[in-house]
């Protein structure tokens, strides 16, 4: 996979990942580690909940996306640093079984006054599932390499 320097990236380019199967027993072990509410991790407090079953952690979610972002096709020379996140979103619940897949979309791209080195891209991502419903959506900042200025 081609690692991506800022120069390489247009504003409205589409990224999408492949698919993720998120199985009961990892939503449960992440929810005894980070989210212990019980219709996270508790079938029969579960079928009791709002969600009336298991429902994976926004958390969870959340760093699903960030898998699928750091593995999917846009890869970044350097990686990409996060500066920031807005309107984190999860419109439906999670389930075990559910076939996730991430889009990236690039919203803005600029040079960093800062950082001369690195540019800042504006991007929304959007985690839906199988049933191409949006499970997760958010708009974030981060800050990548941009191509090294070549001298003689």
């Amino acid at each position: 996979m081609t690692e991506r320097h800022f120069e390489d990236l247009t504003v409205g380019e589409r990224f999408r990942s492949e698919p993720f199967l998120l199985t009961n027993e990892a939503l449960i072990t992440f929810a005894r580690d980070f989210d212990v509410q019980p219709f996270h991790m508790d079938r029969a407090a579960a079928q009791q909940s709002v969600f009336g079953g298991l429902a994976a952690s926004g958390w969870h979610t959340a760093a699903i996306a960030m898998r699928l972002f750091t593995t999917g096709p846009l890869r970044f020379v350097g990686g990409a640093v996060g500066l920031g996140v807005d309107e984190l979103r999860w419109p439906v619940a999670v389930r075990g079984g559910d076939c996730l897949q991430l889009e990236t979309e690039i919203l803005e791209a600029r040079p960093s006054q800062s950082r001369p080195e690195h540019g800042i891209l504006r991007i929304r991502n959007v985690l839906t599932n199988e049933k191409g419903e949006v499970v997760l959506s958010y708009f974030a900042n981060a800050l990548v390499q941009r191509r090294p200025v070549k001298t003689r």
